[in-house]
């Protein structure tokens, strides 16, 4: 017996302009008015800035400025190098290539809406009728539970930053959610044309970020198939969506074998080691990693979708239910079994974890939802107010202790008021206090009321935290200062630079301030960049390394960093 009853009130949609509104408010601030940070984000922009401004050896073998990176597939970097030769003039290299993380997010919410409506009008997915009538059209509780699966979706706690971060993470989530839609479409309509989009997202999956993932999502589609005894699903996945993506990936590996040169076109070898590395056996430490950072990771959408595949217990095998699990058990074994304990492991279940809670909306009790709320309303009000505390005392000084903590934390920081950044956090403050009386005072019956508060506040807390605070964010995680800084001690004719720095810095020096590393080759330069621990007062061991006799002209870090020093030495003599 279904475990569903609902009248058709239950059922009101959000209207579309809304939710596009706030995908928009999600995912725009953060993106603008920042420099690439440390790290990823840095190291992904560099990538991109280098094919955009580079060879088709670039293009084709990602690297940062000469620094071969093996381990990368290049799709994600494609698209932000494109989007930066289309919009660099206009917004700047590294705004241009944040336009390709924007189009990322939204193609991956716009699939999760869509294969959930899918889902959701299935007759086997409709909820009981009622005894008298009332209860809703098939396509108006799709639809509500589709707004309820994006609400989901945009609460996640771990996809916040991860979402504005520049690199492939974005375009793998987003495909996995579009690679759901082709199997809902396959399983649903058996056509042709559905298998090939199907290919086509596993393709690209495999081209962002290895095979791994790509291959358990169509492991675990194959057991569906056979679960459900759908021979024409299964033949259309074996027959027309695997071949796809093989000769997508297979035309990748082709370009670089007959195009490049010999020592370039061996990064495939070691790409394809990488991905086999990843596979390793299940451990408990892996395990345990994957309980303790996944209960916050995935809220607020793991007890809703927990609860839902209790409540269907007795219909594991309708589709709604059946197809996220199909992307969610394959995809947490190889997280489970992956060499390296990492968030970035927990993303591609994300969509899975979201359709699946938003079955779970109706069938949970009301008691349970008002508990989430709740939990939403008082945990998320309280980090709002004090971000907002934190922002007044680094304004005003006062309370002294807040304030003499935000700047021990990024000493040098001068701060500056700014109108528009301050009317919008006012205004998301506003919205937030509304949004909240409505769901108290009303009460509203409709199935997304459960989620509203965790998704409004989890984007009230981004606003306020990219508004108020992102320039003392961004002084202490961006390079620009130090780059500048090394520019200023190079000749005006630039040189090239030997270095032992970091992807991340390599990117990040190279941009801002015009550093030429030297490339893999053993080419020898004139200055040598050394990055090395505060504490190492000694850098004779590191410079033997590097032969020849070399000056020290520059020493220097970030004001921000506790740990990481820079020198930079020039070649005695010259």
């Amino acid at each position: 017996m279904k475990p569903v009853r609902l009248p058709a009130a239950a059922t009101n949609a959000l209207p579309r302009l809304v939710l596009l509104a706030l995908a928009l408010l999600y995912i725009l601030p953060g993106l603008i008015g920042r420099d690439p940070w440390k790290n990823e984000d840095a190291t992904s922009f560099g990538i991109m800035w280098t094919m955009a401004h580079g060879t088709l050896a670039d293009w084709l073998t990602p690297n940062v400025a000469g620094l071969p990176l093996p381990a990368e597939s290049p799709l994600a970097y494609w698209f932000g190098a494109i989007c930066i030769k289309l919009f660099g003039w206009l917004l700047g290299d590294p705004l241009a290539s944040r336009v390709s993380t924007i189009g990322c997010f939204l193609v991956g919410s716009l699939s999760i809406w869509y294969t959930t409506y899918l889902l959701g009008r299935r007759a086997e997915a409709q909820p009981l009728k009622l005894a008298f009538g009332g209860q809703p059209e098939p396509k108006d509780f799709g639809r509500t539970l589709a707004d309820g699966a994006f609400l989901i979706y945009l609460g996640f706690l771990g996809l916040l930053l991860h979402s504005h971060e520049t690199g492939p993470k974005t375009l793998q989530i987003a495909l996995v959610a579009y690679a759901m839609y082709g199997a809902a479409r396959v399983f649903d309509l058996h056509k042709l044309r559905h298998a090939l989009w199907l290919g086509a997202a596993l393709g690209m999956l495999v081209l962002t970020r290895g095979w791994l993932l790509p291959a358990g999502a169509l492991t675990g589609l194959l057991v569906l198939a056979a679960v459900r005894k759908d021979a024409p699903a299964a033949r259309l996945l074996l027959g027309v969506s695997l071949p796809v993506a093989a000769l997508i990936c297979a035309l990748w590996v082709f370009a670089i074998r007959t195009l490049l040169p010999q020592e370039a076109a061996g990064q495939i070898d070691l790409w394809m080691s990488w991905n086999i590395y990843q596979i390793n056996g299940p451990t408990l430490a892996a395990l345990a990693y994957f309980l303790k950072y996944g209960v916050w990771f995935a809220w607020p959408a793991w007890p809703f979708a927990g609860w839902a595949v209790y409540a269907w217990r007795r219909q594991l095998g309708s589709l709604h239910i059946a197809l996220p699990l199909a992307f969610f058990i394959p995809l947490a074994i190889l997280a489970l079994v992956n060499v390296h304990s990492e968030e970035g492991m927990l993303l591609p279940l994300l969509p899975a974890l979201a359709i699946l809670a938003a079955f779970g909306l109706p069938t949970m009790k009301r008691g349970a939802i008002n508990a989430v709320d709740w939990f939403s309303v008082m945990t998320l009000t309280t980090s709002a107010a004090f971000i907002w505390i934190g922002w007044i005392a680094k304004e005003t000084g006062w309370p002294a202790q807040i304030a003499r903590n935000a700047y021990k934390l990024a000493p040098g920081f001068k701060p500056g008021f700014e109108w528009i950044s301050l009317a919008i956090a006012i205004a998301a403050s506003v919205a937030w206090i509304l949004v909240v009386h409505w769901r108290i005072s009303r009460r509203p019956s409709v199935l997304w009321r459960a989620v509203v508060l965790s998704s409004g506040g989890v984007i009230l807390c981004w606003v306020l935290l990219m508004t108020l605070w992102l320039p003392w964010v961004n002084y202490g995680k961006s390079y620009a200062g130090v780059a500048l800084q090394i520019e200023s001690k190079l000749t005006s004719v630039k040189q090239c630079v030997q270095s032992n720095v970091g992807t991340a810095q390599r990117a990040s020096f190279a941009y801002f301030g015009n550093v030429r590393f030297a490339d893999e080759r053993g080419q020898r330069c004139d200055y040598l960049l050394l990055q090395d621990d505060i504490s190492n007062q000694d850098a004779s061991p590191m410079l033997r390394q590097y032969p020849g006799s070399w000056t020290m002209v520059w020493e220097g870090r970030r004001p921000s960093d506790r740990d990481e020093r820079f020198r930079l030495y020039r070649r005695a003599g010259e």
